[in-house]
C-alpha cells in the first residue's frame, strides 16, 4: 500500500506532462530519484544504448521515445540499474531511493501493474533466498514439494493481476517468466548445493519428474534473451548438463572431469547443438570463455586453443575483442610483469598512475577494490583492512574504488573518515577490470615496487 501511494504521489506532479505526451506510437517514461548517485538516467534495449536524460534542479528525470519496440528495457542510474517493460503509448513514472534502490522503486501511470509487478517478484526471490538455501538438504521429493509451494504462490498473485488488468501476452509472458526461471534455477542448482549441503559423495540420483519442466524450456526465446532470470537460468542448465554428460561419459570412476577444458569445450558444443538464436548463442559463449578464461588464470597453450574454438563459434566482433582483452590483462598480472599503466584519481581529482602508487615505497603494495553499491561488502572490507594493516605492517594497503559517482566517493570518504592517501577512484570501470582481471570484490593485486608479485590473490585467504 505504501509502494502504491508513493506513486499516486509522484503521478499526480507529472500527470500535465505525461497527459500531454502520450500517444499511441509514443512512451512517455520519467521520474524521480531521491539521493541521486550520478547526474544522469541511461536507458538500454537488450545491450544497446537508447537515450540519456540528465537530472533536473527537482532531481526528476523524463524520456520521451517515438516508435520503440515493445519489451524489456533497462535504465542505468550509476552504479544501479533495473528493468522497465515498455510498451507503445506508456505513460509510465518511477520513484526511487538510492540509499535503497529497489526496495524503493515504484512505479504509476499508464504501464505501472507490469512493472510493479516485476520488481515485486523480484524482491520477492530476494527474500527468498535464504529460505530456498535452507532446503537444498532435503531429498528431492521434499524439495520439489517446497519450491513448486512458492513458485503457485507467485502464480496466483499473477492470475489476479491478469484479471485486474488484462495484461497483453507479450507483457503476461514476461511476467511468468520472471516467475518460472527463477524456480527453474533452483532445480538446476539442487544437485551441487545437496551434495555439499549434505556431504554425500556422489551427485543424489534424480528421476525424469524432477527436471520435467526442461521439456518446456523454450531455447530461443528472443525477448528474453537479456533478462536475467533466463540467462542465469542459460548458464546453470549448460553447466549442470554438461557436468552430468562428463560424469556418465568421460570418467571411468564416476568422479567428474576436473580438466576445465574438456569441460568448457562440452560447454561451447551443448550451446552450439541446442541454440539457435544469434544473440544468446553468442553472450552464452562469451559467458562460458569468461568463466573459463578467469578461473584459469594462467596462459598456456591449452587457453590458446579454447579462444580458438571459442572464436570459431561467436558471430559478435566486439565479444571476441573482449575476451582477447581478458586474455592480453591475465598475461599481464603473471608474477614478475610490470603493472599494468592505469590512472586513479586521488580525493583532490588528480590522476595518478598504479605504478606511482606502487613505487612511493619500499614496501609490498596490495592493490584491493570495493564498491557503493555493495554496503555489507564495503563495511567488512575496511574492517578486514585494518587487522591487515596491524599484522602486516610492512605492506602498503591501497583501496580503489570501482562504479561510484566521484562526489558519492568523497562523501563516503569523510562518511566513513577514510585515510585520503591510501584511497582512490577508479574512473574508467571496464579498463580497470580487463587490466586487474577483477573478477570478485575480494579480488587483490600484490605488488613490489612496479612489479606483479601476484596478481590474483584474495584479500581473505592470501594473506
Amino acid at each position: 500500500m505504501v509502494r502504491f501511494l508513493l506513486g499516486i504521489t509522484l503521478f499526480s506532479t507529472f500527470v500535465s506532462c505525461s497527459d500531454s505526451s502520450e500517444s499511441r506510437s509514443s512512451v512517455f517514461f520519467g521520474g524521480e530519484i531521491v539521493n541521486p548517485t550520478s547526474d544522469y538516467v541511461v536507458l538500454y534495449h537488450n545491450d544497446s544504448y537508447v537515450d540519456s536524460v540528465k537530472l533536473d534542479d527537482q532531481n526528476r528525470f523524463s524520456f520521451q521515445l517515438n516508435n520503440i519496440e515493445d519489451g524489456l528495457y533497462h535504465f542505468d542510474h550509476t552504479p544501479e540499474l533495473q528493468y522497465v517493460y515498455l510498451t507503445q503509448g506508456d505513460s509510465l513514472l518511477a520513484r526511487l531511493n538510492t540509499v535503497e534502490f529497489d526496495e524503493s522503486l515504484v512505479y504509476s501511470g499508464k504501464g505501472s501493474e507490469i512493472n510493479n509487478f516485476l520488481i515485486e517478484v523480484f524482491l520477492k526471490n530476494e527474500n527468498e533466498e535464504d529460505l530456498v538455501n535452507s532446503y537444498y538438504e532435503l531429498d528431492p521429493e521434499a524439495f520439489s514439494k517446497k519450491i513448486d509451494s512458492l513458485h503457485s504462490a507467485k502464480i496466483d498473485l499473477l492470475k489476479e493481476l491478469d484479471i485486474d488488468n488484462q495484461l497483453t501476452p507479450m507483457a503476461l509472458a514476461m511476467a511468468q517468466a520472471s516467475i518460472d526461471y527463477n524456480t527453474y534455477i533452483n532445480k538446476e542448482k539442487y544437485p551441487f548445493y545437496h551434495k555439499k549441503g549434505t556431504g554425500e559423495e556422489t551427485i543424489h540420483e534424480l528421476d525424469d519428474d524432477f527436471y520435467g519442466y526442461r521439456e518446456k524450456i523454450d531455447f530461443n526465446n528472443k525477448d528474453l534473451t537479456y533478462f536475467r532470470p533466463y540467462f542465469d537460468f542459460m548458464k546453470w542448465h549448460f553447466g549442470n548438463i554438461s557436468y552430468m554428460a562428463c560424469l556418465q561419459n568421460c570418467s571411468t570412476d564416476k568422479k567428474p572431469v576436473s580438466d576445465r577444458l574438456h569441460f568448457n569445450k562440452h560447454k561451447l558444443a551443448l550451446v552450439d547443438s541446442i541454440v539457435k538464436q544469434e544473440e544468446l548463442r553468442n553472450i552464452l559463449f562469451r559467458n562460458v570463455a569468461m568463466d573459463y578464461l578467469l578461473r584459469e588464470h594462467n596462459p598456456s597453450e591449452e587457453a590458446t586453443v579454447f579462444i580458438n574454438k571459442y572464436k570459431s563459434l561467436s558471430t559478435h566482433k566486439d565479444h571476441q575483442e573482449e575476451i582477447d582483452l581478458l586474455y592480453s590483462g591475465i598475461k599481464n598480472l603473471q608474477p614478475n610483469a610490470t603493472l599494468p599503466n592505469i590512472a586513479v584519481k586521488n580525493f583532490n581529482d588528480e590522476e595518478i598512475s598504479l605504478k606511482d602508487l606502487a613505487n612511493n615505497n619500499k614496501k609490498n603494495t596490495v592493490f584491493y577494490f570495493w564498491t557503493a553499491d555493495q554496503k555489507r561488502h564495503f563495511r567488512n572490507v575496511n574492517k578486514h583492512i585494518v587487522s591487515l594493516e596491524k599484522k602486516y605492517p610492512h605492506y602498503n594497503f591501497v583501496g580503489i574504488n570501482l562504479r561510484t559517482n566521484f562526489t558519492q566517493w568523497k562523501q563516503m570518504m569523510d562518511e566513513y573518515k577514510l585515510d585520503k592517501d591510501k584511497q582512490f577512484f577508479g574512473e574508467n570501470f571496464k579498463e580497470l577490470q580487463m587490466a586487474m582481471i577483477i573478477d570478485g570484490l575480494n579480488k587483490c593485486v600484490i605488488a613490489k615496487d612496479t612489479v606483479v608479485v601476484d596478481g590474483f590473490a584474495n584479500l581473505y585467504t592470501s594473506l
